[in-house]
């Protein structure tokens, strides 16, 4: 009889995740997700509603919308017909979701997911080939600039919440457009050339330069132009200014629109109390071909902070993807949250080892030994079990006879324990004691206060709240 068994491993073949992915565990995997519930909170606060869409999709939806980065998409091979790819990112999938249906008119959608990208990884800083984005988008007939100043309001309260000091990259795709032409860029290049500049927060002006020149196709003369204007940012106010007294630029229909959005949506960031953490950056380009109007990044500030790490968010608007789908166009902007790089600063600052596990507990139910000691096994599960109806996260050794010691080793990182003791017991009572740092020295005299069974769920509630619950 044959079997269709897998044969075993190979002994000695090293076992790995594939390039540019990593597990997740323990206190690391908690962290991950405190940041999307807090982001996911920012979210529901501005009244974003949930959507999630297929983690793989027709490739023609995907095809043609990303730039040059269109080479790093995962492709899938044939299944049943259909020629699909991993998603790239999660806003492409919105508009696709948004053209299928067209009885949605306005709408403020959040997504967090995995996406994937076929790049060179360097987790030391964040960049991974499978990694989650936490997606916020508004999309509708809106009058103009209102959603992108509430998006730009939606970016500082996330980091506010999360407690990272950021400064906000604005440009304005029209503006960078039209400067593009003025400068005598043909209309056929502006996307490429919009590729090289956005490389100006990695690279110097020499190095950008040489790109347009030998591998774009510009002159010296139109490359020098461009420079004179992309390596210019300031406040925004300042930079509308010095914009509008160039006379040749404002003759350009585009930079004309977007100065016209950038002085509206300035007076809103100014009420919403967020404009001082922006400037205005005309290196910032955004290579992404879907993006039509304001767009941003996110970049870490402050001292004390790791360098390597790029961008930490990023979005603007794109009117025009969905109708690339639809004859039925929707306006859109939004905002996309980097995690695994907000992770890689968290982590940074936390300053633990990612193999540390936790408890995500916030009771240990201890057994301690007497003369007949038997493990109360079947007690600490009945003191589980009256925790776990109140709702409160609780935890014992899995085993029959638990040595003391250890069980307080066990629950080093949890904040209370509830020790049984036979006599305790016996009279209805239990010990619920505080742990500190020095309790595995002090266990003996220090038991803890007796409390009874009955008021125990309070007791507990009311410790929980004077020395916190068990972090995540």
């Amino acid at each position: 009889m044959t079997t269709n068994n897998p044969p075993p491993s190979r002994p000695g073949v090293p076992l790995k995740t594939p390039k540019g992915t990593r597990d997740w565990v323990g206190r690391d995997a908690l962290l991950r997700e405190h940041i999307f519930q807090t982001i996911s909170g920012v979210f529901r606060c501005h009244g974003g509603i949930p959507l999630d869409t297929p983690v793989f999709e027709l490739r023609d939806v995907l095809t043609g919308k990303y730039g040059e980065d269109s080479r790093l998409i995962y492709n899938l091979e044939d299944q049943g017909g259909e020629l699909c790819s991993l998603r790239y990112d999660l806003t492409v999938p919105f508009a696709r979701w948004l053209a299928m249906h067209r009885n949605v008119k306005r709408i403020k959608r959040y997504q967090i997911a995995k996406v994937y990208r076929r790049d060179q990884p360097a987790i030391s800083r964040g960049r991974f080939r499978e990694f989650y984005q936490c997606d916020f988008d508004i999309a509708g007939d809106y009058d103009p600039m209102i959603p992108d100043a509430e998006i730009l309001r939606v970016i500082v309260e996330v980091f506010d919440a999360l407690q990272l000091d950021i400064a906000i990259k604005l440009n304005h795709r029209q503006i960078l457009d039209g400067l593009f032409a003025v400068a005598g860029v043909p209309e056929e290049k502006i996307r490429l050339v919009s590729s090289a500049v956005d490389k100006l927060d990695k690279a110097i002006w020499a190095d950008v330069k040489k790109e347009m020149v030998e591998e774009k196709g510009l002159s010296d003369e139109v490359a020098d132009r461009i420079g004179e204007y992309v390596r210019r940012s300031g406040g925004i106010r300042e930079m509308i200014q010095i914009l509008k007294s160039d006379s040749e630029l404002c003759g350009n229909k585009n930079v004309k629109a977007g100065l016209d959005d950038m002085d509206l949506l300035v007076t809103y960031l100014e009420v919403m109390g967020v404009a001082d953490k922006i400037s205005f950056d005309l290196s910032l380009a955004r290579g992404l071909d879907y993006y039509s109007g304001p767009i941003y990044e996110v970049i870490l500030t402050g001292k004390n902070q790791p360098s390597q790490v790029g961008s930490i968010a990023a979005g603007g608007r794109y009117d025009g993807l969905v109708g690339m789908y639809s004859k039925h166009p929707i306006p859109c902007v939004g905002i996309s949250f980097g995690v695994d790089r907000i992770f890689t600063l968290l982590d940074a600052r936390q300053n633990k080892s990612s193999s540390e596990l936790t408890h995500e507990a916030d009771v240990y139910i201890v057994a301690a030994g007497g003369k007949d000691y038997d493990g109360l096994l079947l007690e600490r599960m009945a003191v589980a079990r009256q925790l776990w109806d109140a709702g409160i996260r609780s935890e014992f050794a899995a085993k029959v006879k638990p040595k003391l010691m250890q069980q307080f080793n066990d629950s080093e990182c949890v904040p209370l324990t509830v020790i049984l003791g036979q006599d305790e017991l016996a009279a209805g009572q239990v010990r619920l004691k505080v742990m500190r740092a020095s309790d595995q020295e002090t266990v003996q005299k220090d038991r803890g206060q007796l409390v009874s069974r009955e008021d125990l769920v309070q007791e507990v509630k009311t410790l929980l709240l004077a020395v916190g619950p068990q972090q995540e």
